[in-house]
């Protein structure tokens, strides 16, 4: 039995791989998709939400129904931007403490020592754990560095980059959640609920429980919730946000309307024809999450060089503090060199750079009504030599405006504006309001410059 799943705190590509890793290793599970970019997990097999969230405990990973509302905690209360800030403070104190006296203070030692405990607990787990079963990546790399800075008395320096480090996992974890917010804005679209005509009677119910065949009953001024056909009644529906029509459609009886639409003039009473996951909205959320797990060729690059990359580093960092202790004897100031390449070669901002920049992109271009299908396409943008457009009102402000008016002889401007305006008044026609507009600037014109 397949099911899918939304996810919160999921916080970066490691923590994505080893919570598939996990889930892949229960005895229920016969196939795992995990789409970090959308923070989309889809399950075959027979598998509880209760042990899902077992499986991302490590990261205090939430897992949520598909269609289930998921809780967004504000930044400032999340647990990693609290620890950062409790880290920060510890840091700066001990700083101060440390000029007053001298790093070798035992109050200033404590303070960076539990600068480095708030800050990076989590790092450091994962880190030693890498490092005993000889798995090298980011949080191997700070580990030996962090522990190698205490071994040498640079306490102040290992508090400084597990700071830093922090910090850092803070701002991705903010970027990405950013990213997904603008991609499930596109369900907030299409409302959950619809009234329904069943039996002769009118039922609010969720659109998951409206069956094919059923009336749906839309007020002037409500989102449709269902692709349908009008049954009775006649409208205006702006259908921006599925078409990219600038100027709302007429809909009469027979014609085709779609979820996420919104109902201008008449009530209409519609008759379902698409179940709530097969409604047009839903497959272009869908295919916007499935362009998040489509990489780019510099993602694939990236994630490529980042695996050969993390282990030259730490060889590399070997190297500069063996060799020359060795020949010069000086180890404390060869050890710390050693350190400090870990640190500067770390590739936690290139590795992180990529996937973000291009989930964010793809989700605000989807807001924005442009859908693009990968980040392969995306980065093929950037090499457009030419474009050809084939409707009217792309390039356009996509509402009407009135930009002339030609008086025929025996009236004048402002007389063909008050007669225009004056049958428009009553009426609910797209063409009113830019009408309307063009009379009130005009009379107050003609008020201000007698």
């Amino acid at each position: 039995m397949q099911k899918t799943y939304r996810l919160e705190n999921l916080s970066c590509t490691s923590c994505a791989a080893k919570f598939e890793k996990n889930i892949r290793s229960l005895p229920e599970t016969k196939d795992v998709i995990l789409n970090f970019g959308a923070s989309k997990l889809t399950v075959d097999g027979n598998v509880s939400i209760e042990e899902l969230e077992k499986a991302g405990a490590f990261d205090h990973i939430r897992v949520y129904p598909e269609r289930e509302k998921v809780v967004h905690m504000p930044f400032y209360k999340r647990r990693q931007t609290i620890e950062t800030a409790i880290s920060l403070i510890l840091l700066i104190v001990g700083i101060a403490i440390s000029f007053r006296t001298s790093e070798t203070d035992p109050a200033a030692i404590a303070l960076f020592a539990g600068s480095m405990l708030v800050g990076g607990y989590h790092m450091f787990g994962t880190g030693l754990r890498n490092l005993v079963k000889m798995q090298f990546d980011m949080k191997t790399l700070m580990t030996i560095a962090i522990i190698g800075a205490a071994i040498i008395g640079e306490w102040r320096e290992g508090a400084v980059v597990v700071f830093l480090f922090a910090i850092s996992e803070v701002l991705e974890t903010f970027s990405m959640n950013k990213a997904r917010q603008s991609i499930r804005g596109l369900m907030d679209l299409a409302p959950a609920r619809a009234l329904i005509q069943r039996g002769g009677e009118l039922i609010e119910m969720d659109t998951e429980d409206i069956r094919i065949g059923d009336v749906m009953i839309v007020k002037p001024g409500q989102k449709i919730a269902m692709d349908g056909n009008v049954l009775r009644g006649e409208s205006s529906v702006n259908q921006a946000a599925i078409t990219g029509e600038s100027i709302p459609a007429s809909k009469e009886a027979g014609d085709e309307v779609f979820a996420g639409t919104m109902n201008e003039e008449g009530a209409l009473e519609i008759t379902v024809t698409k179940r709530v996951e097969d409604t047009t909205i839903a497959k272009i959320i869908h295919l916007v999450e499935e362009a998040q797990a489509e990489k780019a060729p510099s993602q694939k690059f990236v994630d490529q060089f980042a695996k050969y990359y993390t282990p030259a580093i730490i060889a590399i960092a070997f190297f500069v503090a063996l060799v020359p202790g060795f020949v010069t004897g000086d180890w404390q100031l060869w050890v710390y060199q050693g350190l400090a390449v870990l640190v500067v070669g770390c590739p936690c901002a290139l590795v992180v750079s990529t996937p973000v920049a291009i989930v964010t992109a793809i989700g605000n271009a989807a807001r924005q009504g442009v859908l693009i299908k990968g980040g392969i396409h995306l980065e093929e943008t950037g090499r457009i030599k030419a474009v050809a457009f084939d409707k009217t009102g792309t390039l356009t402000k996509g509402y009407p405006e009135v930009t002339d008016v030609y008086a025929q002889e025996g009236y004048n401007k402002d007389e063909v504006l008050k007669i225009a305006a004056s049958v428009e008044a009553m009426s609910q026609h797209p063409l009113r309001a830019p009408l309307q507009c063009v009379f009130r600037r005009s009379t107050a014109s003609r008020l201000l410059n007698p």
